[in-house]
C-alpha cells in the first residue's frame, strides 16, 4: 500500500476549471488557514490549532471574524469570534474523542460584505470505519441478478459522431441494451491508429445528475487508451442542454431524486439496473476487435468514483479502479446519531429499518471489500458532497492493493494533474 499527500495552497487557481475552485480564482480577497499539523491530521485526543489570515488586494486586514466549530456534515456545536490583528489569528478548534473530522466555518464582514471560508481536519483517520454492514446473502443476491442479466445478450447500435472525432481518434455514439426495459448511452473514442489486440480499455461511469455527458477526458485516447464515457438514465448526450434541465426539474428534484426512486425495495432500487449496466459495459468493451484481452480499467468521480469501485467489486474482468471523492459510499451513516453519511445524503424518514437494509445492498462499501485488482483513489478534506469521513471509510475497508493522492485542501473538485496522474497510474499498472 502506498499513500501519497498533495497539500495545495496557493497554486489552486491552475484547477481545470476556475469556477470549481474553493481558492477564489482572480478575487480581491484571500483566505489563508494553516493547521499546526502540516499533514491536516491528529489523534483523537489531541487540539487542533489553526491559524487564520484574511487578505484584500493583498493587504491583510483586521476585524471580527465569527466561526463555528462541527463534525463533519453535521450542525455546529461550538460558536465564537476572534479578532484579527494585522489580518492574523489562532483558532483552537478542540479535538474529537472518536474517529473522524471537524469543520472549523468562517465568516468575516468587511466593506459592506460577508466573506466566508472552511477547513476541516481529521482525527484518527485510519480508525475509521463503516456504519453499513454488509448483508449476508450481498455476494448471493448480486450473483444471481447478473446470472439473470446475462440471459440478455449483449446488443448495442453504434454510430459514427463527426462533431467529436478529431485527426488522434474517433468518436462513436454507443447505445447498450441493459435489459428488456434500460439501455444506456456512452462516448466511445478510439485512436485513429489502433491495431487489433494492442489498446487497454477505460469505462468512466459519470458523475451525479440527469445530464449529458461533460468534460469528455479525450488525453486517453490520445495515450493509446480506449475509453468510454457512460451516462446511466437512457437519454442521448446529444440531447439539450435546456431538455436535460427539464429533465431534472421533473425526475430528480429535492425528495423525487433516482437515488431515492425504489429505495424501499432492493429489487425494485433505480440503482440494480445501473449496477449492472456496468458490466454491460464491459462486456461491450471487451467485444471490441481493439481490445488487448488483458486490461479493463474503471476510472471515475464521485457517483462515478461510487461506480468504478462498484464495477470492481462486481466484475473480476476489471484490472485496475482509479477514482476520486466516492459517491454512494456510507449512504445510511446518518441513522447513527453523531455519524456522518455520503452522498446523496439521505436522512430524516427515509432512513426507516427498510429502506437501511436496501441501501446495503447498493453501498459502496460493501462492493469495496470483494475488490481484488489495484486501487488509486484520491480525495480532499474540505469537501462537502462527497465527505473525507466517507471517503477514508472506503480506503480503510479496501484490502486490496491501493495508493491514494490525498489533496487535503480541495473541495469537490480536482486539478488536471491528478486526473492526469489516474491515467499514468493505470498506464504503470497494465498487465
Amino acid at each position: 500500500m502506498k499513500l501519497k499527500l498533495l497539500i495545495v495552497t496557493l497554486v489552486a487557481a491552475v484547477a481545470t476549471l476556475a469556477y470549481a475552485e474553493n481558492y477564489p480564482y482572480r478575487s480581491d480577497y484571500l483566505w489563508v488557514t494553516v493547521p499546526d499539523h502540516s499533514d491536516w491530521l491528529y489523534e483523537t485526543g489531541q487540539n487542533a490549532k489553526i491559524k487564520v489570515e484574511f487578505y484584500k488586494w493583498g493587504i491583510p486586514r483586521d476585524g471580527v471574524v465569527e466561526y463555528s466549530i462541527s463534525d463533519d456534515m453535521l450542525p455546529s456545536d461550538k460558536n465564537g469570534k476572534v479578532t484579527l490583528v494585522n489580518g492574523c489569528a489562532t483558532i483552537n478548534m478542540g479535538t474529537r474523542k472518536t474517529p473522524g473530522f471537524r469543520d472549523l466555518r468562517l465568516s468575516f464582514s468587511l466593506d459592506g460584505q460577508k466573506y466566508t471560508h472552511h477547513i476541516k481536519v481529521g482525527f484518527s483517520v485510519t480508525e475509521i470505519k463503516p456504519y453499513t454492514q454488509e448483508p449476508a446473502d450481498f455476494m448471493e443476491f448480486w450473483n444471481g441478478t447478473l446470472a439473470a442479466a446475462a440471459k440478455t445478450p449483449l446488443s448495442y447500435t453504434r454510430e459514427r459522431y463527426e462533431a467529436m472525432c478529431t485527426d488522434k481518434y474517433n468518436c462513436d455514439i454507443v447505445k447498450i441494451k441493459v435489459d428488456q426495459r434500460h439501455s444506456v448511452y456512452g462516448y466511445l473514442l478510439i485512436p485513429v491508429d489502433a491495431k487489433p489486440g494492442s489498446m487497454p480499455v477505460v469505462l468512466a461511469p459519470p458523475g451525479a445528475g440527469v445530464k449529458t455527458i461533460k468534460n469528455v477526458k479525450t488525453f486517453y485516447a490520445e495515450h493509446g487508451f480506449v475509453r468510454m464515457e457512460m451516462e446511466i438514465h437512457g437519454l442521448d448526450p446529444r440531447t439539450s442542454e435546456k431538455a436535460f434541465s427539464e429533465m431534472t426539474a421533473a425526475f430528480n428534484s429535492s425528495g423525487n431524486g433516482y437515488l431515492e426512486n425504489g429505495i424501499d425495495s432492493r429489487e425494485r432500487y433505480y440503482m440494480r439496473h445501473v449496477y449492472v449496466a456496468l458490466t454491460k459495459a464491459i462486456d461491450f468493451l471487451t467485444s471490441l476487435p481493439e481490445w488487448d484481452g488483458k486490461n479493463v480499467a474503471v476510472q471515475g468521480g464521485s457517483q462515478g468514483g461510487g461506480l468504478s469501485l462498484v464495477a470492481a467489486g462486481l466484475d473480476p474482468r476489471v484490472t485496475q479502479c482509479a477514482l476520486n471523492h466516492p459517491a454512494l459510499a456510507d449512504m445510511a451513516g446518518y441513522a447513527e446519531k453523531g455519524r456522518t453519511g455520503g452522498y446523496p445524503h439521505i436522512k430524516g424518514e427515509l432512513l426507516t429499518p427498510n429502506n437501511i437494509k436496501t441501501l446495503a445492498y447498493y453501498d459502496v462499501v460493501n462492493f469495496a471489500r470483494h475488490i481484488t485488482c489495484p486501487v488509486h483513489m484520491t480525495w480532499g478534506y474540505n469537501d462537502n458532497t462527497c465527505p473525507p469521513t466517507t471517503s477514508y471509510a472506503v480506503w480503510n475497508i479496501l484490502t486490496c492493493p491501493k495508493e491514494s493522492v490525498i489533496t487535503p485542501i480541495n473541495e469537490h473538485w480536482t486539478t488536471t494533474e491528478v486526473e492526469t496522474g489516474h491515467m499514468e497510474w493505470i498506464r504503470s499498472n497494465l498487465k
